[in-house]
């Protein structure tokens, strides 16, 4: 009988190993640093407060690092639409008409060469506020990551800040067509705008420019989400309008790439202005939604000049996925319908949820491209998983961050607040009381507030239970990175759908020569009994005798080691949401 090699045995996994691995910690730069607690519905930016550069001081940097961090990624640093005024500044009074919430969306951009005026103490030096942000997360060994928004911009785009030379888009544009490859927008010639009816959120209160849905544009352009109507719904991406990359999307999508589209060249100077001020990397709103020509045109430029820079892609698609990363140059894809998805189900705590999903995952994603994966259980977009909307508690993290943290490679991300438990309750005001933490309007964070304590950063507000997951987080994403069979490990899969562990239950292996780990999890909300055992073929692909007892001590847990025999199965009671990373080693 031949042993199974990695080339032809289901259970492992080809990949392009790497030898580090990013763990990001995202945080809505707005919210991270606000120290208010009133959460008034809609309230202003006086009432709710807003955090700002400078609250994110070397104390906050150096916890992020410690909770096992490489790299912070800042949501919301361009400037974008909003409600508050600066117009003595200098800075466009955007009309409420197209501006969701009082703090606006962070994905409608106004000016790409600026920054959001809402994140300076000095609203003047704004500019000089956030390069020494980049200074000073630099200064705590950590990267940074800012979005770069291709796909659309705020109804009203307008740079006052652009560097001499640069023109804003809509220029030159024909309006009277509504579509020519050298324009930046589309249009609907002959018509004027209409912004929604419904969209009347703070039903006068506002001090300020109305809703009075007299906001002027003619001829319309088209909205963000590809919407070709004068009439956008309040569900659409109303607040934007669509970029012109060179595609004609009425006509069958036929492109228009030579010459080079004109946005191009002003999207790839964009690229190179943030990456210039210190960016580490940039994380691509919506990339599906431009064409992966232009990827493949703009990040071989980009890297030319600035060759360690990243490059993750949001994208939905996974049709596209080997596309993106072969053809576009990405470096990093979102895993959402993948393995978010997968995990999500388990932790709902509905009888929805298999492990069979993960297999699926792995082996779909073993042609090359798992470790260009980015996983995550929140987001911006996401709801908490400890809503009552998802999972109901943090703790059901235990096992679905193990697996999104140990499974491959690629990189791990965490949003601010989870690793305390934030629930993200309470009505916010454009999203409404929904499970997620508000990208819209101006708030406090409870669970994440305790933690930063009033600026000490120490966890002082902290509950013990809190402290507790804070510090299960730290381990887990502190051991991602420091051992080296997860940092570049081969894969094992120790169950999958055809064997007999118990349902939820999900046990693999990650090894290189030097070491071997055995992830094992229990998505549960019951204690469930698992027989473990160490298969021959799981030895012989990691390059193990079969002979002799091996010791498996727990990384991640004070569980005592456990003393293992090859083929010889071992029971092991896992308690209800539990994980365990052991390290494999002879006895």
């Amino acid at each position: 009988m031949t042993t199974p090699t990695p080339a032809t045995d289901p259970n492992t996994t080809e990949e392009e190993i790497q030898d580090h691995k990013l763990v990001i910690y995202q945080m809505m730069t707005r919210l991270f640093g606000n120290k208010k607690a009133l959460n008034k519905t809609y309230g202003t930016l006086q009432e709710n407060g807003v955090g700002k550069f400078n609250d994110i001081t070397d104390k906050a940097l150096q916890e992020i690092k410690k909770l096992g961090a490489t790299h912070v990624w800042y949501t919301g640093v361009i400037e974008h639409a909003l409600m508050t005024d600066y117009s003595k500044f200098g800075v466009h009074l955007d009309d409420a008409d197209v501006v969701k919430g009082r703090a606006g969306s962070p994905y409608a951009i106004k000016d790409y060469y600026d920054v959001n005026p809402d994140l300076a103490v000095d609203v003047k030096n704004r500019m000089k506020e956030f390069e020494a942000l980049v200074q000073r997360t630099h200064n705590n060994g950590l990267k940074m990551i800012i979005d770069f928004v291709p796909n659309h911009v705020a109804r009203y785009y307008g740079s006052d800040a652009k560097p001499n030379g640069v023109e804003d888009f809509g220029t030159q544009d024909n309006k009277t067509v509504s579509f020519k490859a050298s324009n930046n927008f589309y249009y609907i010639p002959g018509e004027a705008l209409k912004v929604p009816n419904t969209y009347n959120p703070l039903s006068g209160n506002y001090r300020g420019p109305q809703e009075d849905s007299k906001f002027n544009e003619n001829p319309a352009k088209v909205t963000g989400n590809d919407v070709f109507s004068a009439s956008p719904s309040e569900n659409d991406w109303f607040e934007t309008v669509k970029l012109n990359y060179g595609v004609d999307i009425q006509n069958n999508r036929t492109k228009h790439f030579s010459p080079t589209p004109d946005t191009w060249g002003k999207m790839r100077d964009i690229l190179l202005y943030w990456a210039g001020k210190g960016a580490d990397g940039f994380r691509c709103d919506m990339a599906e939604m431009v064409p992966v020509e232009f990827w493949a045109w703009v990040i071989p430029q980009v890297k030319a000049k600035h060759s360690n820079i990243k490059f993750i892609a949001e994208i939905y698609n996974p049709k596209e996925y080997h596309n993106y990363i072969r053809t576009g140059g990405f470096d990093y894809l979102y895993d959402k319908v993948g393995l978010y998805d997968g995990v999500r189900r388990l932790m709902e705590n509905r009888g929805q949820g298999n492990t069979a999903e993960i297999t699926k995952v792995w082996r779909e994603e073993s042609r090359g491209i798992s470790n260009h994966m980015l996983r995550f259980l929140e987001n911006h977009d996401e709801q908490r998983l400890a809503s009552s909307e998802f999972a109901g508690t943090p703790w059901a993290a235990v096992p679905a961050m193990t697996v999104s943290a140990t499974l491959g490679s690629g990189p791990v991300m965490v949003y601010f607040g989870q690793e305390v438990g934030e629930p993200g309750k309470g009505h916010e005001g454009f999203q409404g009381e929904d499970g997620r933490t508000t990208i819209f309007d101006y708030w406090g964070v409870p669970a994440h507030q305790a933690w930063m304590n009033g600026g000490k950063f120490d966890g002082g507000k902290l509950t013990e239970d809190q402290k507790r997951l804070r510090e299960f987080y730290t381990k887990l994403l502190n051991l991602s990175t420091n051992r080296e069979a997860i940092r570049k490990g081969k894969f094992y899969a120790l169950t999958a759908e055809e064997n007999s562990a118990p349902k939820g239950v999900y046990a693999y292996l990650r090894h290189t020569a030097e070491e071997r780990v055995l992830v094992l999890v229990n998505f549960n909300r019951e204690a469930a009994n698992y027989s473990l055992t160490l298969p021959t073929a799981a030895l012989a692909n990691m390059g193990v005798e079969a002979k002799g007892s091996f010791i498996l001590q727990d990384l991640l847990t004070d569980t005592p080691p456990l003393l293992l025999q090859p083929s010889v199965k071992t029971s092991i009671t896992l308690a209800p949401l539990s994980a365990h990373v052991f390290l494999l080693q002879n006895k």
